[in-house]
């Protein structure tokens, strides 16, 4: 049942996200973000480490965006406070993303060819959707896609391994008494 409410969660933060950059409402996916994110840290067991997994990954996020606008291979209807910065909602997607890595896609962890077999794939194909829902626009789009699918093969491992050193949801090692 927590998977199901990982994904729904998920599903419903990335359309809130989307949908509210494309009607001029930015702050509505972070709002939700908020929401998610209570959830997903009152199921942890260990909140601190599912904290420093989803910040890490905003920052992966930011960076890597912000990269894309900075090249002018895509924009943002809104939620920029420069244009060569990535927007503070697309920053909530990524910590939104990261609530997945230790729940819904932790099937990953050990398969990091398949994670960035996985992002090469998946992650043009989210950035599209967000470019048919308006939340998005590739202004190039053949260089958008490859360097979505480039960025994305590269950093699926990454976050990957990041989830494994930061699983809020293992339990930690029974320790052996002397």
């Amino acid at each position: 049942m927590q998977i199901l409410i990982n994904i729904l969660g998920f599903k419903i933060g990335w359309l809130s996200s989307v949908l509210g950059a494309a009607a001029q409402m930015p702050w509505l996916g972070p709002v939700t973000l908020l929401v998610v994110l209570a959830v997903h840290l009152r199921q942890a067991e260990r909140p601190d480490l599912e904290i420093g997994l989803v910040v890490a990954c905003g920052v992966i996020g930011a960076w890597f965006d912000s990269i894309l606008a900075a090249t002018g291979w895509v924009s943002y209807p809104s939620g920029q406070i420069d244009p060569h910065v990535a927007p503070y909602w697309i920053v909530a997607m990524w910590m939104l993303f990261a609530t997945t890595l230790n729940r819904s896609m932790s099937w990953l962890k050990g398969r990091l060819v398949l994670a960035a077999v996985m992002g090469a794939v998946a992650g043009p194909m989210s950035y599209y959707a967000g470019n048919r829902l308006g939340g998005i626009v590739f202004e190039s789009p053949l260089a958008a896609t490859i360097a979505l699918s480039i960025g994305w093969a590269a950093i699926m491992p990454v976050v990957v391994v990041l989830a494994e050193r930061m699983n809020g949801f293992a339990a930690e090692p029974a320790r052996s008494t002397p």
